[in-house]
């Protein structure tokens, strides 16, 4: 009675246990999810500034004001830098799913030094321009918009290197587990995309 007792006790456990496990598998990864949700979240932030600059803008006779010149070349070159390193990034994550590291790394480190080459050139033409933060308004939404979307850059910047550092541990990426590898390429895609709007309502329109 006793050893039966016991078996009893043994499948009940085994069972609760396949359960778990069962349980534990059926639950979906949210973590792709969850960035998106956060990307959905800065672009409400972006948005709203995006709706203020174009505010001001329909209040104000001449815009830019006229002591207010903007240089349009070294910010084009800057536009295709930061354009062109999402291609880059992109061929990274494909190796990745190829199981192939060494790529994943080359792609991400030259992604970084365009990332670096972009910021390097936000903050040339900071120091170069003829106007400063508080002049006018429109140099203060010029400041404030390159500005916050310089600080995103930055964060992505960060993200990338954190990846390449996890990447010296062995088997930490492969093509079955790379979600650090996406969440970095996607949330850099969005600061590409941020930029060319950013681009086209300040310096072109």
């Amino acid at each position: 009675m006793q050893g039966s007792t016991i078996q009893d006790s043994n499948l009940t456990a085994n069972t609760s246990s396949h359960t778990l496990e069962a349980g534990h598998h059926e639950h979906p990864d949210l973590r792709m999810f969850g960035m998106w949700v956060f990307l959905a979240a800065e672009s409400m932030l972006f948005l709203g500034i995006f709706a203020a600059f174009l505010i001001y803008r329909g209040l104000e006779e001449v815009w830019p004001p006229e002591e207010t010149e903007l240089e349009l070349l070294l910010p084009a070159i800057n536009t295709v830098i930061l354009v062109s390193s999402s291609f880059v990034m992109h061929k990274g994550q494909s190796e990745i799913q190829k199981n192939n590291v060494s790529g994943l790394q080359l792609w991400f480190g030259i992604t970084a030094v365009m990332g670096a080459i972009f910021l390097g050139g936000q903050l040339y033409e900071y120091s170069h321009n003829d106007f400063g933060l508080t002049n006018n308004l429109f140099a203060s939404c010029f400041y404030v918009l390159t500005g916050f979307h310089g600080l995103h850059v930055t964060a992505g910047l960060l993200f990338i290197l954190a990846v390449l550092w996890r990447s010296r541990t062995k088997d930490h990426y492969s093509d079955k587990q790379h979600f650090g590898v996406e969440a970095a390429e996607l949330y850099w895609h969005f600061v590409d995309v941020v930029w060319i709007l950013l681009f086209v309502l300040v310096y072109l329109l």
